[in-house]
């Protein structure tokens, strides 16, 4: 049996548990603990550079910013070749394990204080999270047939996992920073960051090392294929690719950027071949996916500022003291997370109380895009009427900016993710999921240049802020007001999909 006819099989009978398959809970642990190590570093890494490696200088911003966006965006792009491997060489689970192993090397190497070491670090987390992160998501949408109606919901629960790890990791990491290890809120130790990372990212694999039992032939290669040899062959390649992934790191932003929008054409030329193969129908969501991952390259353009334009604007223009105790810049790192979790039930009622209103896919990707640009107008509206005398904004306009973007978030990426596995062909599921983080990962590389120019030359300024976040507005507000408008030709390009 053929590796692709596999994945066309209809699930076996899991045990249920809270009204789902028993195995997606062992998948929700193992995806909360690959994000807390995700977001363990995440938060710090722009800091830390600027800190690091230009000596604290505001002139350190802007490159560390371009870094971060390109560390970001290799992140996603490796998520094509990861799909690629488990469809076709060594199946999912394996996928995953070798991925998990990767990254915790990589993490653990960014706590080396050597540039170099640590862009190399960088690379290596890039390497091993595109083999882990599109394929843990396939197999959520591996476990429901075709047709079951708890599958969106079975997405959002996993969805959770990944804030409350995305959540937990800044608010731990945050405070030993601060504490462990001769650290103080005005000179954070960002070695214990990317330790403590390191080590969430080892109880990941050693989660799904032993649950993955539970998910019986579900994401395995098919008997005679995948085995010792071919794993040997993909750990030769993310060795080999690391070093590539180093080099992207280092190179100008704007020539990344002509990579990436390269790879993303070929991935949209495979998709809508294979789609045309299967047929009409196959043919016409194929297309609807692929309009759809170029606006989500505008949404995490702009969404993604939170670990870069956001971390300098928190750390120089907000008002972060209360009465003495300094909030820590990257606790804001965690409302996002907290928004999620909180509002993601209230926005699922929503959604089903709505009944024949209920808006389609395309238009909740148009409101999470506006939802994205109203965040942006209040911090417009900070930045020019709410600045006291000492240059500082208020504390809850950049709270209020991270609850407004997640209920964007929530509009678009939970349904992301399961409309990729019900709209890619059939045969390259794995691959259209890499083609979803391929274009997040575009949006990302776009997201640090934008940063870079929020921060302009010599670091941010409460001038170069407001120009740059007003910009943002515009775009993200004629983008999505584009994207509701088209919403019914896209729908019926879906076929049905729902």
């Amino acid at each position: 049996m053929s590796t692709t006819n596999a994945t066309t099989a209809a699930p076996p009978e899991f045990p249920q548990m809270l009204g789902h398959p028993r195995p997606l809970w062992m998948l929700f642990m193992t995806e909360f603990w690959e994000r807390f190590a995700f977001y363990g570093i995440r938060w710090a890494l722009t800091l830390y550079i600027v800190a690091q490696f230009y000596a604290g200088s505001g002139e350190g911003q802007a490159p560390a910013s371009r870094i971060y966006g390109a560390y970001l965006a290799l992140v996603y792009a490796a998520a094509i070749f990861g799909g690629y491997v488990a469809d076709r060489i060594i199946g999912y689970q394996r996928s995953i394990l070798l991925g998990a192993a990767v990254m915790a090397v990589g993490l653990f190497m960014i706590a080396f204080p050597d540039e170099h070491v640590f862009k190399f670090g960088l690379a290596t987390v890039i390497a091993g999270n595109g083999l882990f992160k599109p394929n843990i998501s396939t197999m959520v949408g591996k476990l429901y047939a075709q047709g079951d109606g708890r599958r969106d919901s079975g997405f959002t629960l996993f969805y959770m996992g990944i804030n409350l790890g995305a959540m937990i990791a800044p608010l731990l990491t945050g405070w030993m920073a601060e504490h462990v290890l001769g650290g103080t809120p005005q000179m954070p130790t960002y070695k214990i960051v990317f330790i403590t990372s390191g080590f969430g990212m080892l109880l990941s694999l050693v989660w799904f090392w032993f649950g993955r039992r539970q998910l019986g032939g579900i994401g395995r290669p098919p008997e005679g294929e995948g085995g010792g040899l071919k794993m040997l062959y993909v750990l030769a390649f993310c060795l080999v690719s690391a070093p590539v992934y180093y080099f992207l790191l280092t190179i100008d932003a704007a020539k990344l950027q002509v990579v990436l929008t390269a790879l993303f054409l070929v991935l949209c030329a495979m998709l809508l071949v294979e789609g045309i193969r299967e047929g009409k129908v196959a043919r016409d969501r194929a297309i609807a996916m692929l309009i759809i991952f170029t606006f989500n390259i505008l949404f995490w353009c702009f969404f993604e500022q939170a670990g870069s334009s956001f971390n300098f604007l928190a750390e120089h223009i907000v008002n972060r003291d209360f009465g003495g105790w300094i909030f820590p810049v990257g606790w804001f790192q965690s409302v996002n997370s907290l928004a999620i979790i909180t509002l993601a039930p209230v926005v699922a009622w929503t959604w089903v109380k709505m009944g024949a209103w209920n808006p389609s896919i395309p238009r909740k990707f148009g409101l999470g895009i506006i939802f994205n640009g109203l965040a942006f107008l209040l911090l417009m509206f900070a930045l020019s009427s709410l600045v006291s005398s000492a240059g500082l904004i208020p504390f809850w306009t950049l709270f209020m900016v991270y609850v407004i973007q997640s209920v964007g978030e929530l509009c678009l990426s939970p349904i992301g993710l399961s409309m990729t596995t019900k709209l890619a062909p059939v045969r390259l599921v794995g691959f259209g999921m890499g083609g979803w983080f391929l274009s997040t990962g575009i949006g990302n590389n776009l997201s640090g240049i934008f940063a870079s120019h929020a921060s302009g030359e010599s670091g941010m300024t409460t001038g170069s802020a407001l120009a740059s976040y007003t910009q943002g507005f515009w775009i993200l507000i004629v983008g999505g007001v584009a994207l509701f408008l088209i919403a019914p030709l896209i729908q019926r390009l879906m076929h049905g999909v729902k």
